[in-house]
């Protein structure tokens, strides 16, 4: 099989999908890896580190969509590489199709199967591509709100430990997954004082054991969000739907309580946000913005910024299924595999997930009537 890896194009994304590591472990399976020119650069992975593993290299991203009989990206195509897509092509990456129904509707135009890392869920439920960028969001989550509170950054000037005799920041972590404990393992490293709410008493049980009652749970009610919202310095968005958008859980006028130059840091975002008053997602070149005299970040593509952290842990989870895809064939391995059958967004002009058909208010189609599962 033909394996294309292109150069990322969203704004300051350095992450590439394939390290030469795995380009290798491709071609000694017999396969044959089209890689643009520079898409490792960004990770630290320089073009002759592929060469010499046997991958082939071009200049033109063109090519790689030519070509390839799967894609192998980090991010969702955006609209400059529509027109570059093939009718019929197989793309294997981070969609979060829920909130982009432009993007859904050149898929199934295209007749595209798209196979979403965020969807791939195992029969425990979890998510394995998504987990490891879930861990980087959740931790960068915080650093960035650390950075984001000193004055010279418009914010509040709260340290969030503080220091003998000055009480620690506040930090609300909304969601205890998989961010929500990454972030809370950092908020606590740094001395915050640190309150995890979810809407699961189980999963606030889990969290109180694993942190030995050293942070504060809370069981999801719009009445205590309303009043913990108002005294914390870091808001933290950390709730996830699989493939549905995210639902809203705090509301513009519970934000417009906040001390000025407190900072919220919306991780949901690519999933269409859990903070009403995050309107606009943001970059890593313009990262925030500021709403009602808050600082709001917003950016979609946080593990970006890491890149060669999060290239090593996205491509160890997603390598064994590339693997299995190009060993057994596409369309065999979805029906082999139900964890990656729950990866596939959309399939010769279908929405093939209940989620994303349900975020879009679009038909859903189940993969079996497709003649695939």
């Amino acid at each position: 099989m033909l394996i294309g890896v292109l150069k990322e194009i969203m704004s300051n994304e350095n992450r590439v999908s394939v390290t030469p590591a795995g380009a290798n472990e491709l071609v000694l399976a017999g396969h044959t890896i089209l890689v643009q020119k520079g898409a490792g650069t960004g990770s630290g992975f320089a073009d002759d580190e592929y060469a010499s593993v046997g991958a082939e290299l071009t200049d033109k991203p063109e090519d790689v969509y030519a070509k390839s009989d799967i894609i192998i990206k980090v991010k969702e195509p955006i609209p400059e590489e529509y027109d570059r897509i093939r009718e019929g092509q197989v793309i294997f990456t981070y969609f979060h199709l829920a909130p982009n129904p432009e993007l859904v509707d050149i898929l199934l135009k295209k007749k595209v199967t798209a196979i979403a890392y965020e969807t791939v869920q195992l029969e425990n439920g979890s998510l394995p591509l998504l987990t490891p960028m879930s861990e980087v969001a959740g931790r960068m989550s915080v650093q960035v709100g650390a950075y984001l509170l000193q004055k010279n950054n418009d914010g509040s000037g709260v340290l969030l430990g503080g220091v003998p005799g000055v009480k620690p920041a506040d930090v609300l972590i909304i969601g205890g997954g998989v961010v929500g404990i990454n972030a809370a393992k950092m908020a606590m490293g740094l001395g915050a004082r640190v309150t995890i709410m979810d809407i699961n008493k189980t999963r606030l049980s889990q969290l109180d054991d694993i942190f030995s009652g050293h942070i504060a749970t809370i069981l999801y009610n719009s009445y205590d969000v309303a009043k913990y919202v108002k005294n914390t310095d870091l808001l933290i968005g950390a709730v996830l739907v699989t493939g549905d958008k995210a639902p809203k859980t705090v509301t513009e006028e519970m934000v417009k309580t906040m001390r000025p130059g407190s900072v919220i840091v919306d991780v949901a975002i690519d999933q269409g946000g859990t903070i009403e008053t995050m309107d606009r997602i943001t970059t890593h070149h313009s990262p925030y913005y500021i709403k009602h005299g808050i600082i709001h970040y917003s950016v979609a593509n946080m593990p970006g910024a890491v890149s060669r952290t999060s290239t090593f842990a996205l491509s160890g989870a997603t390598l064994p299924y590339i693997m299995k895809l190009a060993n057994m064939g596409i369309f065999e391995a979805i029906k082999a595999d139900p964890a990656l059958a729950l990866g596939v967004n959309t399939h010769n002009g279908s929405v093939t997930h209940k989620a994303v058909a349900h975020a879009l208010n679009m038909g859903y189609t189940e993969l079996a009537s497709l003649g695939i599962k």
